[in-house]
């Protein structure tokens, strides 16, 4: 690392959890912002409380690039658990910085590294007599001398400080002190790295926030009112923000009566029960959860498909199966809830990429299940979900009206309207409902979860149950056009060759087709984003000769439903999977693709 680089690089923060780094690591990633420079900041923390590894990495890219690249050119290691490990991701060159106080021999450090050492356990010692306040402001001493090895402007940190201390006075000043003490170590002792911060203005009006959070907006703006819960790992902030949103937004100003019922049940199965009875009743209901709720709540939600009565369900994916790595990042729930429930079901997915997505398909969720009378999942991941990413600020259109689907209302039973509750008059598959109490005499029927006719009527005939699946059947046609479309990215020059992913592999994806651009290997892209396909994403499978399917999971479950669903040849889809529960990274995308398609070349020669 000859040159000097800005604003582009990689910072990674090993802790220990519970030491209280996570703040100190935020404020450094929101000073880069700050500085007008993009940021991707990635929390990889333990499912315990205090004690294990945590680390927090820092993606700068003045190019916008926000999803993983792999490798880092500056390692803080104040983790000695994780020392090696640490190292080894050190990319040649790059930077290790550590506590220094305690002597180590040469043969600890790298050759191919530079080391910057701070003595940060004496200097905490010197300063303060309270061990805890020695902990905490060893944090701030640490991101106080990054800001003179990056020169970022310490005044930025100044700003952030007082903003999150704000209404706590007394420990500005501290804070503040603790921070210059870092910063005046490096500037009397130590030089500036190659690796350097400059202003500039790539942020815009972005906005730093978490999927869990925006999707928990959604919600509210399609019109959710009840919220029935379990807590989980990683969704249970999506409850909590949309309880705080609710609080918000959905109190009678004049009366201060909450117009919303928000219910943190006894276990998941309870809380698929209460959505799908608030569903029945007309409300617009939903839970979040994750992998093993969506496990506990498949007979309810084969009732909903059944019954054909409206749910939403947020899953924010982890690392599986059972209780697998609450904490750790998959999209290993696909066909789970694609084919959620026994017996022949398919439930619709919306695949959201970013926060701004999943405030969108938050909303629309609502929508989709009123009008297809069924379950929708949106399926988020801990990397969406508990992690916050720059994207672009949410919007809502005011004059958008909210779909109800297929209502028949009072005045239409009044006038004699035939009415079937499991009657398609329409050819799409879609029957019309009634809400309760809809009318005295008429439109009422026996909800059940056996079989019936068209008229809700108990029938176990073979002929009348095959006509009530096969209705299924054209429903769930119909959703092809009504999911968000895929979206296209073809490549410079004309290729035969494909790739197609979803959510948060998307980041990643785009850099490695740059990446990929510059070795000669040219890719078109398809982002799917949403479940069932459209004839789009057949379409492109069929124009090209072989197509990548990239996903984070070990069973290529994207691929399998692709084939599944389109009848695809295997051999035609080529599955590109990361599953060790951290986020996917561009160099790995582009360097398995790379070694795929060198691979097929010579085969080619050869032949």
């Amino acid at each position: 690392m000859s040159s000097v680089r800005v604003n582009d690089f990689v910072v990674k923060f090993a802790n220990v959890n519970g030491s209280g780094s996570a703040s100190a690591n935020g404020m450094f990633a929101k000073s880069i912002m700050r500085m007008g420079v993009p940021v991707a900041a990635r929390n990889i923390f333990p499912s315990n409380i205090q004690g294990l590894p945590t680390w927090y990495e820092v993606r700068i890219s003045e190019a916008g690039h926000m999803g993983r690249r792999g490798g880092v050119d500056l390692m803080v290691a104040m983790n000695p658990q994780t020392w090696d490990r640490d190292l080894a991701e050190i990319e040649p060159g790059g930077y290790l910085f550590y506590d220094s106080t305690k002597p180590m021999t040469p043969d600890r450090f790298r050759a191919d590294i530079n080391v910057v050492g701070v003595p940060l356990t004496a200097m905490c010692n010197a300063a303060y007599t309270d061990p805890r306040q020695r902990q905490l402001f060893k944090n701030i001493i640490y991101v106080g001398a990054l800001a003179a090895l990056l020169d970022i402007e310490i005044e930025v940190f100044e700003t952030l400080i007082s903003e999150q201390f704000q209404g706590k006075t007394r420990l500005i000043a501290p804070n503040i002190e603790a921070l210059h003490m870092g910063r005046d170590y490096v500037r009397q002792n130590l030089e500036p790295l190659r690796l350097k911060m400059k202003r500039a203005d790539k942020v815009g009006d972005q906005i730093f926030i978490d999927g869990n959070t925006a999707a928990g907006l959604g919600a509210v703006y399609g019109g959710a009112t009840v919220c029935a819960w379990y807590p989980i790992t990683p969704s249970t902030s999506l409850a909590e923000a949309f309880t705080d949103f609710c609080q918000d937004l959905r109190v009678d100003p004049e009366t201060g009566k909450a117009k919303y019922a928000i219910l943190q049940c006894e276990d998941e199965i309870a809380s698929i029960g209460v959505v799908v009875g608030a569903g029945w009743n007309g409300a617009r209901a939903f839970t979040c959860t994750s992998g093993p709720g969506v496990s506990l709540m498949q007979e309810f939600v084969g009732l909903s498909y059944f019954a054909e009565i409206p749910a939403v369900i947020f899953d924010v994916q982890r690392g599986g199966p059972s209780t697998g790595m609450p904490t750790r990042t998959q999209q290993a729930d696909l066909i789970g809830a694609a084919y959620a429930s026994h017996g022949d079901t398919k439930h619709p997915l919306l695949l959201p990429c970013d926060p701004r997505e999943c405030f969108e398909m938050g909303a629309l969720a609502f929508d989709l299940s009123d009008r297809l009378q069924t379950t929708v999942f949106v399926m988020l991941d801990l990397d969406i979900g508990m992690n916050e990413w720059l994207c672009q600020p949410l919007a809502w259109d005011d004059s958008k009206i909210i779909d109800r689907g297929k209502v028949m209302t009072h005045e239409e039973l009044e006038a004699g309207k035939d009415f079937g509750r499991y009657l398609d008059v329409d050819g799409d598959g879609i029957p019309y409902r009634t809400y309760p109490g809809a009318h005295p005499s008429k439109g009422s029927y026996f909800t059940r979860g056996t079989s019936r006719d068209r008229y809700a009527r108990y029938s176990e005939e073979g002929a009348v149950y095959v006509d009530n699946m096969e209705r299924l059947l054209r429903k769930f046609e119909t959703a092809k056009s009504l999911v968000p479309a895929p979206v296209r990215r073809d490549a410079k020059h004309p290729t035969k060759t494909g790739v197609i992913y979803f959510g948060s592999t998307t980041p990643a994806m785009h850099e490695a087709l740059e990446m990929l651009e510059a070795q000669g290997s040219h890719l078109d892209a398809l982002r799917v984003r949403g479940f069932p396909f459209s004839d789009e994403v057949m379409d492109f499978i069929a124009a090209h000769q072989q197509v990548f399917v990239v996903e984070q999971n070990r069973d290529a479950q994207l691929r399998a439903l692709i084939m599944n669903e389109g009848g695809i040849d295997p051999a035609k889809l080529l599955p590109v999977l990361h599953f060790d529960g951290t986020p996917i990274t561009a160099r790995f995308i582009s360097s398995d693709i790379a070694k795929r398609m060198a691979g097929a070349k010579i085969t080619e020669a050869a032949e």
